[in-house]
């Protein structure tokens, strides 16, 4: 830009002193010849300099608009200009849209004191077993009846939750987020189907979190689930079978899958981490917190306090290696219930029974294979009607999972391609699954075994299609059986 100034300086300065030459000489022909020449050159300028105006228009404005002005004085083309109206019509049309986006907000849109995050959860289900199920009605509950049932159609889980922020620290990242979470799940013999609470956290960062090759370390007050194992704390989208593992669910297990209040710190150590994969994976990870231990909301039944712990150590590996996501862990839960006598016509109090649950698991997932695999040994001192004294019972459990990925979801490249609207790669999964429990090892016909088989389709990016076929062999009620489940489960 400033060799085309210092141009169009030269050019007038050579045009003055070609005027007092032609004064001087007073040969007019040969002066109205050179101004010819020089209107050329001054039209082939403004020409380029145009040119270079559209090509970078905002770092050469400035210049620009000189040599305009310059040329301007020597009979260029005229500035343009806006008028009151059109100013006033713009400032109209920009307030207009101000208050078009406002009312939008107030009328269409949730607000929040603090930022909020609303997700959830449902399962649609249809079973089908090849013996039919009879259950007695007792006394007067009638309700929970069952008369030569072989299909039914139930909701699973339908989940509703809220997770946000309560304190954003931007210099550290040393947050205190909050989780809530109400569902829900098929009931028998009642339609008490309202939404019960499930989690209900305050969750505080002791730790930085703005960097990902730091370690992590969190304080969780509330009700929350228990870090035991793999299969209760896998969320439901993680889960390939559509029913749980037995050990964690209540009756026949040991149910820890069900919430308990207290408060559980949580933290890992020496991450492994893949910026451009957008992986992390740290070496250790660990648990260990105090809990009520008799159930979802619920004041403490007696003060004791039960312990829980866990520890887990994954191996170090980069994203490309076949050890990627190689982990071991063991879990430890301890502590004390009470026992009651109800032999009587009332029941009554017969002291506190030790609860003891140990766990070990191994995890490996790299596409596309995948297997877990989790132990658990359950030791309950019992009170027993006949003996009128307390024994202890000893329980184990063998959950182990062999799955094989195939499709485009599991391939990150696919999942980080720009797409418009809800496309999202198709995707299948395989899985056989052995769960196994013995609730008492002392005694004979007390072990459930249930072989499955499955296939998921993920076809969006929150919903998959499940089909499972088990084979249950139940040796307390001295049945064995085949159930074909299909669910489609959606989130939000």
């Amino acid at each position: 830009m400033k060799n085309y100034i210092t141009k169009s300086a030269g050019v007038l300065t050579l045009l003055s002193a070609s005027i007092a030459i032609s004064h001087a000489d007073a040969d007019v022909a040969q002066l109205q010849q050179q101004v010819s020449q020089l209107e050329q050159s001054l039209k082939q300028l403004k020409t380029e300099l145009g040119r270079i105006q559209g090509q970078n228009q905002t770092t050469a404005l400035a210049d620009i608009e000189g040599v305009d002005a310059e040329l301007t004085s020597e009979g260029g083309d005229d500035q343009s200009f806006v008028t009151r109206a059109e100013l006033q019509g713009l400032q109209s049309d920009i307030e207009n849209y101000k208050y078009q986006v406002q009312r939008e907000r107030d009328t269409k849109t949730a607000l929040s004191t603090r930022q909020l995050l609303i997700n959830g959860v449902v399962q649609a289900k249809a079973s089908y077993l090849d013996e039919a199920q009879v259950t007695q009605p007792q006394g007067q509950n009638t309700g929970s009846a069952v008369n030569n049932r072989r299909s039914s159609f139930d909701l699973g889980a339908v989940q509703v939750g809220f997770a946000g922020n309560l304190f954003k620290d931007y210099e550290q990242g040393k947050n205190l987020d909050f989780n809530l979470r109400f569902g829900t799940s098929p009931q028998t013999g009642t339609n008490n189907s309202y939404l019960n609470l499930l989690d209900a956290q305050l969750i505080y960062n002791v730790l930085p979190t703005l960097s990902a090759d730091t370690g992590r370390l969190t304080v969780t007050l509330g009700q929350q689930l228990l870090p035991f194992g793999q299969e209760v704390q896998a969320t439901e989208d993680l889960k390939p079978t559509i029913n749980n593992a037995l050990f964690s669910l209540p009756g026949y297990g040991y149910g820890l899958a069900l919430r308990e209040v207290g408060l559980i710190v949580r933290g890992d150590a020496l991450p492994t981490v893949d910026y451009g994969y957008n992986y992390r994976s740290p070496m250790i990870s660990y648990a260990f917190g105090l809990v009520n231990g008799n159930g979802a909301n619920k004041s403490d039944d007696n003060d004791d306090k039960n312990l829980i712990g866990r520890l887990r150590y994954t191996l170090p590996a980069e994203y490309n290696s076949w050890l990627r996501e190689l982990s071991f862990g063991v879990s430890w839960y301890q502590g004390k219930s009470n026992l009651f006598d109800t032999s009587g016509a009332s029941a009554s109090f017969a002291g506190k029974g030790d609860v003891l649950r140990k766990g070990f698991d191994i995890y490996y997932n790299h596409h596309p294979f995948g297997a877990t695999y989790e132990y658990v040994q359950g030791e309950d001192q019992t009170y027993s009607h006949q003996t009128a004294s307390v024994y202890q019972r000893e329980s184990e459990s063998h959950t182990g999972t062999l799955f094989w990925n195939f499709g485009e979801q599991f391939v990150k490249g696919f999942r980080n391609q720009g797409r418009y609207d809800d496309w999202w790669p198709k995707s299948y999964q395989g899985f056989y699954r052995f769960d196994s429990i013995d609730r008492d090892k002392n005694a004979s016909n007390q072990t459930i075994d249930i072989h499955s088989v499955g296939l998921n389709t993920f076809f969006a990016e929150t919903t998959k299609f499940q089909v499972n076929l088990n084979h249950i062999n139940n040796e307390i009620t001295n049945k064995s059986y085949n159930e074909l489940v299909a669910q489609l489960q959606y989130g939000f």
